[in-house]
């Protein structure tokens, strides 16, 4: 058997814990301690509780609930020294006074450390205190000491103080009085309000019909009420005379004008008049204080101006020119003020009082009117001022005699010998020998001035005398510099481009051959002198630009970029001669430059110089045996000129040394315009089995295979050979839809597009292929949602927003507009569009301003000038017309849809870019007509 034993309980658990015991404490298990496990920390006070709960019903019962403001704890603001709660029953002991004791001492040392620096402190603190406010006995400290020089008279004749007590009071309202009305006044309004209980004589004589008369008059006759009209008339023809004319009987009021006239008047706003008497207030106290301060009496005088009152204005300056006659402005200011009669006998003052002013003569010689006058005062000015060279400049301007100014200027530079003006307008006036003895003579009194070094320079270009302008460019610069007059390297540009704009166009390339290289490192040349030149282009001085090429090639003859450029310049800004010339030195320079011969060979070409043309890319060919660009110019030369044979032996030769895509592509073109399909066909496959990526040569196969034999499966086969080899072509991708779209499969263009747009989801011409495959479709919502989604793909597309312009409704087009503008703000096809919507709204001149905006953004789009041509066509004139023509064969455009689509055409093979572009323009339809 089993026993169990009984279980007995530890006796610690019936016992009371140790002092300080916490469970768990030795294995980790403790936690935190709240106020409620160690009690308040300050001892409340007896009665507290009782207090505290009186307090809040006595509130609650008074304010309705609300506990009162001032219901504090009262211990807070006790005597930290008196000692509550805890420490309430300690004992103040020695030690304790003691530490008292030490910590004052302390505080009193460290208080005497730091007396000086607090006593500065508040010492500067209380004097930038008495700055800002000042005392009123400080305020009036200068008043009080000139009281010292008052005389009894002036303390005699200071006014009595009045009693202002009562001054801003308002004043007590006097009671009404009421005075008895009489009682005549009573009857007679009785009688007037009353009934007639009787007929008087007249209405009894009458039967009582007649109207009752008024009473008759003492002399026995009857008021006539005609008599009171005419009179009125009268009067009111007695005031209109008043305000009419007594000389001509015209009335003064210009009935036309007068509420013109009232509109003119300046009302002055509450705010204004205040702000008036302030400064009013503030000018009297300047010119009162200082009155010998002419800029205070200018300022009080345009005050009252201002605020209309021209009388006071004049008073006020002329008070001034009493205090200050010696101040120039001041007399100015008071003859503006006047009227010209007056302005005249004012500055005659003026020049008593100020005779050296140069400002009063001037101002003295214009308000004469005749020329006589203007002349005897400024002479009359020479006398007191004989080194003024604007009063010297003044009497020479009114001389019409050219002898006479010329003795003038004789005088004035013996006068002032340091003028430059006076010397080289005295140049002017002389003959070429008497101008250089002139030019010597201001050169020794001024040797730092460069005018007079141009000015000769000048002089020698007027006779023809090329080497000595040179001649003297260099030794002036030579000469500036020893005397330290000598200008930086810009000074220098800037001046010939004035002499340029001035007319001295040898003059301009001589500063430029000597100044242009000044101050510059040798590998910081070219891209300093291209600048310049650019600069000088923006500026329109076109003669600094090509002194610049041409010392540019002088120093670097080798640098084709520097032949380009100059080479452009003659083609914008010179003549066909000066552009042949430059071509013709930069391929002697520069053989190995094809750039360089095509420009040559083109624009003998264009010149019709055919031979000239041929001759060039003979040399191209001798320099560049094996150069594309020249093999394929001079195959389009042949072309051009309808030499087809010599064409294909030329081809033949460039398929031999240049055997490159461009020249198989170019061969199978030809074989396809003369109209040799097969030749054309043969050469393109083997082009294709050496350059498989071409994909030129896939769309020029595939078009053969549709266009020229009808192989729409050849052609299928074609695209989808050439998309796998050419993933990114997107002309492919559109030929290969296209093909599908006109063999009625549109379900195969939309698989064909998908799938380019698999590869290619940021192209925005394959998005608008898709969108218009729908759109001729006439699946609408379809076509929406692709134009949606290739607005996501491509938010800067001008075709795609272009193309949503023109598809959606007219109400919101112009909202499309807008948001196209915001995304592709410079995009030439976006701004086209919106221009063909000012167009379809009639607003003609926006139009055509949005078109020149769109060709200028743009110029290479054919689109762009085919659609502006249309539209002058249909509204514009004939000088318009040929101006668009003009500026589109400029341009020479060579993308758009529909430009492309005519220019590659085979029958408008060898047509100009003027016939291309009026069959562009011709083909053109508005979706909106």
């Amino acid at each position: 058997m089993y026993q169990f034993k009984s279980l007995v309980v530890p006796d610690f658990l019936n016992k009371k814990p140790p002092p300080n015991y916490i469970a768990g404490l030795g294995r980790g298990a403790t936690g935190f301690t709240t106020r409620s496990d160690i009690g308040p920390a300050r001892e409340a006070p007896e009665g507290a509780a009782e207090q505290a709960l009186a307090k809040a019903q006595a509130a609650a019962e008074g304010r309705g609930g609300k506990p009162a403001d001032d219901d504090d704890d009262e211990q807070q603001y006790q005597d930290p020294d008196n000692e509550v709660g805890l420490f309430k029953s300690a004992p103040y002991e020695a030690d304790d006074e003691e530490a008292d004791r030490i910590y004052e001492e302390v505080d009193a040392k460290m208080d005497e450390r730091r007396k000086v620096r607090r006593e500065a402190r508040e010492k500067e603190e209380l004097e930038r205190y008495r700055k800002e406010r000042p005392k009123i006995q400080q305020q009036f400290a200068d008043l009080k000491r000139g009281l010292a020089a008052v005389s009894a008279d002036e303390w005699a004749a200071i006014p009595e103080v009045g009693d202002m007590v009562r001054r801003n009071r308002k004043k007590a309202k006097l009671q009404d009085k009421y005075t008895a009305v009489p009682d005549s006044v009573l009857l007679s309004a009785s009688q007037q309000t009353g009934f007639d209980t009787s007929l008087d004589a007249r209405q009894q004589l009458l039967g009582g019909i007649a109207t009752p008369a008024a009473s008759p008059s003492t002399d026995g006759t009857m008021t006539d009420f005609v008599q009171f009209g005419q009179a009125r008339d009268k009067v009111l023809g007695l005031k209109l005379d008043q305000i009419s004319d007594s000389v001509t009987g015209q009335t003064i009021i210009d009935p036309k004008g007068y509420l013109t006239d009232l509109n003119s008047v300046v009302v002055k706003t509450d705010a204004e008049i205040s702000d008036i008497k302030k400064a009013r207030q503030l000018l009297h106290s300047v010119i009162q204080t200082n009155p010998k301060h002419a800029p205070g009496w200018i300022a009080a005088a345009r005050l009252e101006e201002v605020a209309g009152k021209h009388g006071t204005a004049r008073e006020i300056i002329a008070k001034g020119c009493t205090e200050c006659p010696k101040s120039e402005d001041v007399w100015l200011e008071s003859a503006r003020l006047n009227t010209i009669d007056n302005a005249k006998i004012i500055l005659a003052q003026a020049v008593r009082s100020v005779p050296s002013s140069v400002k009063i003569w001037l101002r003295a010689a214009e308000l004469e009117t005749d020329t006589k006058s203007k002349k005897r005062v400024l002479r009359r000015a020479l006398e007191y001022i004989p080194n003024s060279v604007k009063i010297w400049k003044a009497v020479v301007s009114l001389e019409e005699d050219p002898e006479d100014a010329r003795i003038l200027l004789s005088r004035a530079v013996e006068c002032i010998p340091l003028s430059v003006d006076l010397w080289l307008a005295l140049a002017r006036l002389e003959s070429y020998d008497n101008a250089k003895k002139v030019l010597n003579k201001a050169r020794l009194s001024i040797p730092t001035s460069h005018e007079i070094w141009l000015t000769a320079a000048k002089l020698e270009e007027t006779q023809g005398n090329d080497k000595m302008v040179e001649t003297i460019v260099n030794r002036a610069v030579a000469q500036l510099a020893a005397k330290g007059g000598s200008l930086d390297r810009d000074q220098w540009l800037k001046e010939a481009e004035g002499c340029e704009k001035d007319g001295f166009v040898r003059t301009c390339q001589a500063v430029v051959a000597t100044t242009v290289g000044m101050g510059i490192d040798e590998e910081d040349q070219k891209r300093q002198w291209m600048e310049d030149a650019e600069s000088a282009i923006s500026g329109e001085c076109y003669a600094t630009a090509r002194a610049i090429y041409a010392h540019a090639l002088k120093v670097m003859p080798n640098k084709k970029s520097i032949w380009r450029r100059a080479a452009f310049l003659e083609k914008e800004h010179g003549t066909r001669e000066s552009l042949e010339e430059v071509l013709r030195k930069a391929v002697r320079y520069c053989p190995q430059a094809e750039v360089l011969w095509l420009m040559g060979a083109k624009e003998k070409w264009l010149g019709g110089d055919l031979v000239g043309a041929k001759g060039i890319l003979e040399e191209a060919f001798a320099a560049n045996p094996n150069s594309e660009q020249i093999w394929l110019a001079a195959i389009k030369l042949e072309v051009e000129t309808g030499e087809h044979q010599r064409a294909r032996i030329l081809l033949t030769k460039a398929r031999g040394k240049a055997d490159t895509r461009r020249v198989w592509m170019k061969s199978a073109v030809l074989e396809r315009q003369l109209g040799n399909v097969e030749g054309a066909l043969e050469l393109v496959e083997e082009a294709l089995n050496k350059f498989a990526d071409f994909d030129k040569l896939w769309m020029i196969k595939g078009q053969i295979l549709h266009v020229e034999k009808g192989d729409v499966a050849g052609a299928r086969e074609t695209y989808a050979k050439g998309v796998k080899v050419n993933l990114k072509s997107t002309p492919l991708w559109l030929l290969a839809s296209r093909l599908e779209e006109s063999a009625g499969n549109t379900i195969k263009a939309r698989a064909v597009l998908e799938r380019g747009l698999k590869l290619n989801a940021k192209n925005p011409e394959l998005w608008c292929e898709a969108v218009r495959v729908e759109y001729r479709a006439g699946n609408t919502s379809m076509w929406k949602a692709l134009l949606a989604k290739g607005l996501q793909e491509c938010p800067t597309s001008g075709l795609l927003w272009s193309e949503a312009i023109l598809t959606d409704d007219r109400p919101a087009r112009k909202r499309r507009s807008t948001d196209a503008l915001k995304k592709c703000e410079n995009d030439a096809l976006v701004v086209c569009t919106v221009a063909r919507l000012f167009w379809h709204e009639r607003k003609l001149d926006k139009a055509r301003s949005w078109f020149g905006r769109a060709a200028k953004t743009n110029p290479e789009i054919g689109d762009i000038w085919a659609w502006w041509l249309k539209f002058e066509m249909v509204h514009g004139t004939e000088e318009g017309r040929a101006e668009v023509l003009r500026r589109g064969v400029a341009a020479e455009p060579r993308y758009g849809e529909e430009w492309v689509k005519v220019n590659k055409d085979l029958r408008n093979a060898g047509k100009g870019v003027e016939e291309v572009l009026k069959l562009v323009a011709a083909g053109l339809k508005n979706v909106w007509a």
